[in-house]
């Protein structure tokens, strides 16, 4: 999957120690290789994680023949569709020298130029040199499943796979300013939004041009609204044909593969359709993981969590050489941990156990494994959520999740200072993004019906705004183990024909996630076909919270750290007063993590405040 960084300067000699350094932040990323190429005005670094191809992908590859476009790239992700373009481009009169999909990347945009994007099927994120246009193109996938990031200069740009890489380059300081801290307190990302000062991400389906007259956007994809035409029937058949292919397209791998596993519908489907794939091919039996539950001692007082009971009877439905990942909450809470969780986020997040969890899991997948099948999105595409389906939710006038959700994030009144937070005025923030993102699809002056309408806005807001979070959230625990994680949910394919599908057809049986349901049946155990929908495993020991609660109150005694202009000072006092049980009330879990994770943020990334 890799990870790529570099530099384009206009006006100043290239620092090749620099572009190195920025480089040398993917490592982890890519362990197997790395390779930096240089021109007059341009640096483009890699770092490996070999996939396909292992002796001839090498990169940054190179295309100088001057009968064609005279090219460099730099690329991180898959094109799953590698092959059938590599035919037709053979039939255009290019020559390959290797089997990779780096080179037929290459070769398509020496034959149609930033036109490349939209033929391309799969995850990525790469830049392309033009040698005779003297222009770099950033490129990133239609969904955003592979991130990128791009801060322009006075005379070019910084770029690189995570913030990481910008923030190795001298002339980047991290600063955080209001609009920031609006972003990482909100809970809807922002495409294009990237938390520091002056840096961004390109959007989901976009390019980025860096020339000598400066640095545009552009988008070769979106999702619009369009009327769907066929039958029930037709399009539970379709939604099974899409599957099958995109799971087998997406197990193309030169290196051991498996699937994450929780027992759920959308990861016991492709688990089966992979299983299938697997038999089919002759390649033996599928790899299976998942996490076990939390609190398998039973001490959260809580019924547990049954992932690993349905994994376990899915696993032995299909016939995968599955394995689980045990976890306790005091596992999650070690700082070490905690520590490489935010190295390879870059930042504060909300949900630390859930991040920490991750982490662990896949750095066991790891030790047999370098790609993984994971089903994210699936929720997204088939409507699984409660606030997709619940009517009132879905007709609120913001954000669904957060009007159903709103009081597992509160605490931000208690924590920030009063005059803080009428600065930040989070509440019209909100609305702000709400009506941009509901602007975007234009729904209603498709859809007569209004009700129809808003429920197509709200899918919109789940694939364009909810799984970015997810897909960030996979990306980084993944590669900050060197793993590899495809989404085939996330295919653009099955997302552009499910996205217009009517509300009531997708809800046909009245439950979540119908069309899936209907076209998986026959591949799964009835158990687990009709299972209900539970969320990712997370700590539900009372113990986890309290000790968040005193780490806190320890964080705020001090009142040293740059945590401390921030914080209400009615907080500082009942702390003083009370110690950590000041903090029991008002304050959910994701407000006591992310206060301590913009803490340590602030300090590991030396952040200069803007306020």
């Amino acid at each position: 999957m890799c990870g790529i960084a570099g530099c384009v300067d206009f006006a100043h000699p290239l620092a090749h120690g620099t572009a190195r350094a920025m480089t040398a932040t993917m490592a982890r990323r890519g362990p197997d290789d790395e390779g930096l190429w240089t021109s007059d005005h341009v640096a483009l670094g890699h770092r490996r994680l070999s996939v396909i191809d292992l002796e001839g992908g090498c990169q940054p590859m190179a295309a100088e023949d001057p009968s064609a476009a005279r090219a460099a790239l730099t690329y991180s992700g898959e094109t799953y569709n590698f092959r059938q373009l590599r035919t037709q481009l053979s039939g255009l009169g290019h020559r390959f020298t290797t089997r990779s999909d780096t080179e037929v990347v290459l070769r398509a945009y020496q034959q149609w130029g930033a036109g490349l994007a939209t033929r391309l099927e799969g995850i990525y994120a790469f830049a392309i040199w033009d040698l005779d246009r003297q222009e770099l193109l950033l490129v990133r996938d239609r969904m955003g499943v592979k991130p990128l990031y791009y801060a322009e200069t006075s005379s070019g740009v910084l770029f690189g796979s995570e913030p990481k890489a910008i923030l190795a380059h001298p002339r980047f300081t991290p600063v955080l300013d209001a609009d920031g801290l609006r972003d990482i307190l909100s809970v809807a990302k922002v495409p294009g939004h990237a938390v520091f000062r002056g840096m961004r991400e390109v959007p989901p389906g976009g390019i980025v041009r860096v020339g000598r007259s400066g640095v545009t956007e552009e988008r070769y994809w979106r999702l619009e609204v369009a009327e769907h035409t066929d039958s029930l029937d037709r399009t539970i058949s379709t939604v099974r044909e899409l599957m099958e292919e995109i799971v087998e397209a997406q197990m193309v791998s030169d290196v051991p593969l498996c699937t994450l596993l929780s027992g759920g519908l959308d990861s016991s489907s492709l688990t089966a359709l992979a299983a299938h794939a697997a038999r089919t091919a002759g390649t033996g039996r599928i790899r299976s993981c998942s996490v076990s539950d939390p609190d398998p001692d039973g001490s959260a007082g809580t019924a547990a969590n049954q992932d690993h009971v349905y994994a376990r009877m899915l696993a032995e439905h299909v016939g995968s050489e599955h394995s689980e990942l045990p976890l306790k909450a005091p596992d999650l809470l070690d700082p070490a941990l905690r520590a490489s969780v935010l190295r390879a986020y870059d930042l504060p997040i909300a949900k630390g156990d859930e991040h920490a969890s991750l982490h662990l899991l896949f750095s066991i997948v790891r030790r047999h494994s370098t790609v993984a099948l994971s089903g994210e999105c699936g929720d997204e595409v088939f409507g699984g959520y409660r606030w997709q389906r619940e009517r009132d939710t879905v007709l609120s006038d913001t954000f669904p999740w957060v009007h159903e959700g709103r009081a597992n994030y509160r605490g931000n009144d208690v924590v920030f200072s009063p005059d803080l937070l009428a600065k930040l005025d989070l509440a019209a923030y909100e609305r702000d993004c709400h009506s941009t993102a509901v602007a975007e699809i234009d729904a209603r002056s498709g859809i007569a019906d209004p009700v129809e309408a808003r429920y197509r806005e709200v899918t919109y807001l789940a694939l364009t705004r909810h799984a970015q979070v997810l897909f960030d959230r996979k990306d980084r625990m993944s590669m900050a183990c060197g793993l590899e994680v495809r989404v085939p949910f996330a295919d653009h394919r099955l997302v552009e024909y499910t996205f217009n599908v009517p509300w009531a057809m997708k809800s046909f049986d009245g439950r979540e996630k119908s069309l899936l349901r209907a076209a998986m049946r026959d591949l799964l155990p009835e158990a687990v076909a009709q299972r209900v929908k539970t969320p990712y495993p997370s700590i539900r020991a009372e113990a986890y919270d309290r000790t968040l609660r005193e780490r806190l109150a320890q964080l705020i005694r001090t009142g040293s750290g740059p945590l401390d202009p921030l914080v209400a000072p009615a907080l500082k006092e009942a702390v003083r007063r009370e110690g950590a049980s000041a903090l029991a009330g008002g304050m959910s879990r994701a407000a006591l993590e992310t206060t301590l994770q913009l803490d340590a943020w602030l300090r590991a990334y030396d952040v200069q405040l803007a306020l």
